[in-house]
């Protein structure tokens, strides 16, 4: 971003997010001069800041749910965005599926004219112009540790946690006509609201009683829900089991839970998990 020349001497810019003021033409300050702290283009400067940081936010929400879902995206809008730094920046280096599903690659690139450009699972630059193209979520695809494998030998870097985010397939054995999970439930937390804040803290949604997270998995909008307790309950909680629900509500069998909806939903589950109090001591 270039440089504001003010009245009173300095210049101000955003550096790497943050209102930065040097000299006329010299070094950049390492604070901001007391005179500028409140000057209107440093205000401005702020509030711009603050805006791009919820943009940045609002594209990684978007590709991420993208992937979760696994919804087809088409290469026009691709194109549309990529210009944009927040946008490119969400989308580099996630692994696409073209219309072809073994039209596998890392996304690198897109041009005006929707043509992607893509490293493809043989290492070889190719250029793609599907009409649309999916985000796909890890544990749809095939040879995933190769895969993982692969992008670090190219030191690529995801903004969106993709190959490299925690997946749970659903074990041959499940049973078929259960309709709750229990190997996350039990972990102890001091309050309800510590429990809730842990899971807005991770991205979730608190909804009465429960953390839910949704998925669109085999064609269907489905949520994944764990219990937290009571509303206004401010006591000591625990984790409750895993379910999950379809859009009208009806709590969906294990036999019916797709792949991504499972892996998700243990994914939410095992999070919370991991932040339950663990006794120290001899009795622990």
């Amino acid at each position: 971003m270039a440089w504001l020349a003010l009245e009173e001497g300095y210049e101000v810019s955003l550096v790497e997010g943050r209102v930065t003021a040097r000299r006329p033409g010299g070094r950049q300050l390492k604070a901001l001069p007391r005179a500028l702290r409140d000057h209107p283009e440093v205000d401005r400067l702020r509030r711009l800041a603050e805006w791009l940081d919820r943009h940045e936010a609002a594209c990684l929400a978007q590709v991420d749910g993208w992937m979760v879902s696994s919804l087809p995206v088409p290469t026009a809008l691709l194109a549309r965005v990529w210009p944009d730094a927040a946008w490119q920046g969400a989308l580099r280096d996630l692994a696409i599926v073209g219309e072809d599903p073994d039209e596998v690659g890392f996304l690198r690139d897109v041009t005006a004219a929707g043509e992607l450009k893509v490293v493809d699972l043989d290492g070889e630059t190719v250029r793609l112009s599907p009409r649309t193209v999916t985000l796909p979520h890890p544990v749809l695809l095939p040879d995933l540790d190769d895969v993982r494998e692969f992008a670090a030998e190219l030191g690529l870097t995801q903004r969106v946690e993709q190959i490299h985010r925690a997946t749970w397939v659903k074990p041959a054995d499940v049973r078929t006509a259960a309709t709750e999970v229990s190997d996350y439930a039990g972990g102890q937390f001091p309050t309800r609201h510590s429990l809730a804040a842990r899971a807005t803290g991770l991205g979730y949604r608190v909804s009465g009683g429960y953390a839910t997270c949704k998925v669109r998995d085999t064609g269907r909008a489905v949520e994944a829900a764990v219990w937290i307790g009571e509303p206004y309950w401010d006591e000591a909680t625990s984790t409750g089991a895993l379910n999950w629900h379809d859009a009208d509500g009806r709590t969906v069998r294990l036999g019916e839970v797709g792949p991504v909806a499972w892996s998700e939903g243990m994914r939410m589950a095992a999070a919370l998990y991991a932040g339950r109090k663990i006794e120290e001591g001899e009795n622990a």
